[in-house]
């Protein structure tokens, strides 16, 4: 089996198994507790705290571990805008990019239908890129009813890698005094994080830590609130009480895809520009989407026409290829890949490899070797359920 599908998961970095079973019995103990036990698992935390923070360019202090990335999204968005909302003179706006992670958007979706927060979705071009004019645009300032209390933009797509302009952006909202909420959920671990952001969330079993493990920073002099019943455990932010063994895992797995960024991502990078290469000359009808250049450098996504996604990624599962599709995300609801249908593209019989570190050109060759016929095959057997 070769596994492509690290967007969704990367498995567990050497590194960071290594420390989960060191933690698992050094750090087990409450670390809000005054005991011995309880301090080596408030020191370990602590050092976890430090070492993620320092990855993602942020004060220790500024940063809190959550049960999972879409936790971290949901308080970062329903944090900033209710706490910025209690001083404004009306229910404010929120702005949001059309391929924003489903988290981002559910949780405006909330706000609008809870308190009224109006939300206004801002476009992107054919490659997934956000619209900088159009994103201005609907950044309203000032104390009134309509003003924006928070911009949320991805630092690259979880669908397509193409990566947003988040510095620009940031200095769009910096001009507005709107704090900007950036997803690094798909980028943490093989992009440098973005500049000027005032709430960052991402998620640790994307970069090779353990699942269940989630990050969410606030800047000092951001206005937050938490959105949750208070607790007294970590620094009032996230209630609960924190899985250590996993945070210090996901720390460990953190600062090892750093340390190994840029050659691994350079050779994964020479794989997916295979893909994107080689797919379209070897599929009749096969379109690869995002930007070419300014992408993450381990994930590539193609539709095929007439092909169900699902139906593809099945058959490829059954070939020993584990990928995904676009729409896989929403097949509960029925509904095709946000994002591709944001970028104006096919939504269907697409297939969204993502490779992981250690990947080999030659599952790569293997994987190119089967997708013709399998594609074929998926649309013989369309074709004769279709009676055409």
């Amino acid at each position: 089996m070769a596994y492509f599908d690290a967007a969704s998961a990367e498995p567990l970095h050497p590194h960071a198994r290594e420390v989960l079973l060191a933690a698992l019995a050094d750090g087990w103990a409450d670390p809000a507790r005054l005991y011995r036990e309880g301090r080596q698992a408030r020191l370990l935390l602590d050092q976890a705290r430090e070492s993620v923070a320092a990855e993602l360019g942020c004060r220790p202090d500024e940063l809190s571990f959550t049960g999972s990335g879409t936790q971290a999204v949901h308080m970062a968005v329903l944090g900033a805008v209710q706490a910025r909302q209690s001083a404004s003179r009306g229910p404010g706006h929120l702005v949001a990019s059309a391929v924003e992670h489903s988290s981002v958007l559910n949780a405006a979706d909330w706000l609008s239908r809870q308190h009224g927060t109006a939300v206004t979705i801002t476009g992107v071009d054919t490659l997934g890129r956000v619209s900088l004019d159009e994103f201005a645009a609907a950044l309203t300032p000032g104390a009134d009813a309509a003003r924006t209390l928070l911009a949320c933009l991805q630092a690259a797509n979880h669908e397509v890698g193409t990566v947003q302009p988040v510095d620009q952006a940031a200095q769009q909202c910096a001009e507005r005094g709107v704090p900007l909420l950036v997803d690094a959920g798909a980028s943490a671990g093989r992009l440098p994080v973005p500049a000027g952001w005032s709430l960052l969330a991402a998620s640790a079993r994307k970069w090779g830590g353990p699942a269940g493990v989630g990050v969410l920073a606030v800047r000092k002099g951001v206005r937050w609130r938490e959105p949750l019943p208070a607790d007294d455990r970590e620094n009032h932010r996230v209630p609960g009480f924190p899985n250590v063994p996993a945070v210090l895992a996901a720390a460990a797995a953190l600062t090892a895809m750093g340390r190994e960024r840029v050659a691994s991502g350079g050779a994964l990078r020479a794989l997916t520009d295979r893909i994107r290469a080689t797919v379209p000359e070897l599929v009749p009808d096969a379109v690869v989407h995002g930007d070419p250049d300014l992408r993450l450098p381990h994930i590539v996504t193609f539709s095929c026409l007439y092909v169900d996604g699902e139906a593809l990624v099945t058959e490829l599962d059954k070939a020993g290829f584990s990928v995904s599709s676009g729409s896989a995300c929403a097949s509960a609801t029925w509904q095709p890949s946000h994002v591709l249908a944001a970028m104006g593209v096919l939504t269907h019989g697409n297939v969204r490899v993502s490779l992981p570190r250690g990947a080999t050109a030659e599952s790569v060759a293997e994987f190119l070797a089967v997708l013709p016929s399998i594609v074929g095959t998926v649309r013989e057997t369309m074709r004769a359920a279709s009676g055409s």
